[in-house]
């Protein structure tokens, strides 16, 4: 490995201020000199410790996914289905709503707005979504196994309703909605859940 100056700024706080922008603008609206200035550092330097930009946007995704939206898997681990569905939502309040984020969901809003230049990012963004669901839905099916669930409730249809609600809740949000709305839309949507 060649020997070079050593990196004069933090990667992680790079990394999170790379974050930052792709959350607020998403994967194509971002530039790299949006990236840089944040980021404090040159293209060089952001080129030697993230690789290119594809590469940091999936950096700053797996960040955001073990960070900030660290609900969502903490959310399996709750002893009941209803309580598994009450953690991801409400805790997606907690995310959408937070003082200092950017409004919305970064997983969703950097497909909504890919085009050709970002077709792999999309479709990234698509799968991971899928295989959040697909865990949703397997929780679900244990939780009807072990009789949580009330008999003849379809896991999949409500792994994918409340999947369904939580990306609303995410766009929602992006277009200015209050905790307080989304509070409502919880409410709501839990009102629905099988007894």
């Amino acid at each position: 490995m060649p020997i070079g100056r050593p990196r004069a700024f933090d990667i992680e706080k790079a990394l999170d201020e790379a974050l930052l922008v792709f959350w607020r603008k998403g994967y194509e609206g971002t530039s790299l000199p949006d990236l840089t200035r944040a980021m404090g550092i040159n293209r060089p330097s952001l080129y030697a410790a993230f690789g290119n930009k594809e590469q940091l946007f999936r950096k700053a995704l797996d960040r955001y996914i073990a960070g900030p939206a660290a609900h969502v898997r903490a959310a399996l681990d709750e002893p009941t289905a209803r309580a598994v569905a009450e953690r991801l939502l409400y805790g997606n309040i907690q995310l959408l709503t937070k003082p200092g984020n950017p409004p919305g969901c970064l997983a969703v809003q950097a497909a909504l707005a890919c085009g050709a230049e970002g077709d792999c990012i999309r479709r990234e963004l698509i799968a991971r979504r899928a295989a959040s669901e697909a865990a949703l839905r397997r929780r679900f099916r244990r939780a009807l196994r072990e009789g949580d669930l009330a008999a003849g409730a379809d896991p999949a249809a409500l792994a994918r309703y409340i999947t369904t609600v939580a990306q609303g809740m995410a766009v929602q949000a992006a277009g200015g909605a209050t905790r307080k709305e989304l509070q409502q839309v919880v409410e709501m949507a839990l009102r629905a859940w099988p007894e």
